[in-house]
């Protein structure tokens, strides 16, 4: 039974930071892959950033240069190191987990960017 728990969302102004936390806990399968995914009012879920075992990672053309994911691989805790805020990073963040075909979900934390 894996469960993840995300947190550190707010309300932050435009070019302010802002640091996720997603811990999982459970029987975590290897290989696996962990990321962030957000999703705006209105819109469909889309992907923030990934990190996976061998700590490959992948970033979302509108983040690159302002996010930065991390993972400690001991703890099966991932990060998501948010700068330069912009009112379209508004929205829910959810941490995902992929592990062996297996796809789980954090509760979402919202993150709201404001002018």
């Amino acid at each position: 039974q894996v469960q993840l728990v995300d947190s550190g969302g707010g309300l932050v102004q435009a070019g302010g930071s802002l640091r996720l936390s997603c811990a999982a806990s459970g029987t975590i399968f290897l290989p696996n892959a962990m990321g962030w995914y957000r999703q705006a009012p209105g819109n469909q879920r889309e992907l923030v950033a990934t990190i996976d075992s061998s700590a490959k990672t992948n970033y979302a053309d509108s983040v690159k240069g302002r996010f930065t994911i991390s993972r400690d691989y001991f703890n099966n805790t991932i990060y998501l190191k948010m700068n330069n805020l912009k009112r379209e990073d508004t929205g829910v963040y959810y941490c995902n987990l992929d592990a062996w075909g297996h796809v789980y979900w954090g509760q979402g934390t919202q993150v709201t960017v404001s002018s």
